[in-house]
């Protein structure tokens, strides 16, 4: 995927001679002042910065201020361009938390080294991130980064008054499958029904992640009860009508799921802990029930309730 860099200058003449020295290495973009700078770096995220430190109305330091102190944008790379020379200059740059500096008058060649470093780093970075929150047998999001996200989700919805949706997934009998089959036709089975999950979960902000061994979870951001009973029901059909053969299972002849459902408005005491204990509450009974079914759990006063439906 092509990088993004910003350039933040209140001169268009600083931002001509940049662009043309950069267009080859990113997508360009760029804000005459540090506020439209940050509604800029807040919608595309690039990949890094180029901050001009004196600006009017707000300089690049106030600028870089914000940027370290936004949740969505601290881990964006600042490089500062400053027609200040010296070690005081450099020093004040790096101390408000720019990863590099360019100084005045600009060195394309200077310009595009110190660029194409950053770019790298930060591609390198990303690659670690990604190895870091993906499950290695399945490729999905790792239970770390689905708890991270869902935390991110709950904090949202409770903002918005929305309601949110949990899924917990279990293959049944699982074990039964990897005594009878081996554990390498039990990891193919386990990415089968991975790449079905994700195959069925593509709506913008869903996640899809392996929570440890045979059991997923699915987070599905804006869904009402009915849309998350819906999903489970759904969810249990496509994963039968997959076929894959499970001679030991005592559910059926193939492979089939148990679903535990949550959808909820995020009150003030409600948290990510507690609607995956009402899920996980849910998957219980969906099992105890025959398996092979979504059950639907529901918070009150400390309670589980559960509504149960067969595939």
């Amino acid at each position: 995927m092509e990088s993004t860099i910003l350039i933040i200058d209140d001169h268009a003449d600083t931002i001509r001679l940049l662009s043309a020295m950069l267009r080859d290495q990113a997508r360009v973009l760029f804000a005459t002042n540090g506020l439209a700078g940050l509604e800029i770096a807040r919608a595309e995220r690039p990949q890094l910065i180029l901050l001009d430190v004196q600006m009017k109305s707000m300089d690049g330091f106030e600028v870089c201020a914000r940027i370290m102190g936004d949740p969505d944008l601290r881990h964006c790379p600042v490089i500062f361009v400053t027609a200040s020379a010296g070690i005081e200059s450099e020093i004040a740059c790096l101390d408000a938390g720019a990863v590099d500096f360019i100084t005045k008058p600009l060195n394309g060649a200077v310009v595009q080294a110190r660029v194409r470093t950053h770019l790298r780093l930060q591609a390198a970075l990303a690659s670690l991130d990604t190895l870091a929150s993906r499950d290695g047998l399945t490729g999905l999001h790792n239970r770390r980064s689905f708890d991270e996200q869902m935390a991110v989700e709950v904090a949202r919805h409770r903002r918005q008054h929305a309601s949110l949706g949990v899924a917990l997934v279990d293959v049944d009998h699982f074990k039964l499958y990897n005594d009878h089959y081996g554990h390498q036709m039990g990891d193919d089975c386990l990415r089968r029904v991975a790449q079905a999950l994700a195959d069925c979960t593509r709506r913008p902000g869903e996640v899809v992640a392996r929570y440890g061994g045979e059991e997923f979870v699915v987070l599905l951001p804006n869904t009402t009860v009915e849309d998350v009973l819906r999903y489970g029901q759904w969810i249990c059909s496509h994963i039968e009508g997959l076929q894959l053969p499970h001679e030991a299972s005592a559910v059926g002849r193939n492979v089939t799921i148990s679903v535990g459902l949550c959808a909820v408005v995020p009150g003030l005491d409600d948290t990510a802990v507690q609607l995956l204990a009402v899920a996980d509450k849910a998957l219980y009974e969906a099992k105890r029930a025959g398996r092979n079914r979504s059950t639907m759990g529901v918070a009150s006063h400390g309670s589980v309730a559960t509504v149960s439906t067969p595939c």
